[in-house]
């Protein structure tokens, strides 16, 4: 993978970020869960793309570290899911492994 490649990466985890930070403050009454899908879409596709590489973005690093609690005093009431897939994407992007087994369970579970 070439720098030009996983800045192009980088760059749409950060453009995504600033779309669900806008959408955040622009409605109070309405969470914008599809834009939070598109950014986290953009995180997932940027740790698998760059899976070899040793070293994060900044801008990636910067979009994602303390996502989850971030999201928790934001707002009162963040749907579930959307603080679920926070957790998902800091475990992915941070420690390398993906917290959920959905249907790649150990045997046995």
């Amino acid at each position: 993978m070439g720098d030009a490649e996983k800045d192009r990466l980088a760059l749409s985890v950060a453009d995504r970020h600033c779309e669900f930070e806008e959408a955040l403050a622009a409605n109070r009454r309405k969470y914008p869960t599809r834009e939070f899908l598109l950014f986290a879409e953009a995180v997932r596709l940027y740790v698998e793309r760059t899976r070899i590489v040793p070293m994060i973005h900044r801008d990636v690093a910067r979009s994602v570290h303390g996502l989850a609690g971030y999201l928790q005093v934001e707002r009162r009431r963040a749907p579930g899911e959307v603080l679920l897939e926070a957790d998902r994407l800091e475990c992915l992007l941070f420690c390398g492994y993906d917290p959920h087994f959905d249907g790649d369970e150990p045997p046995g579970l």
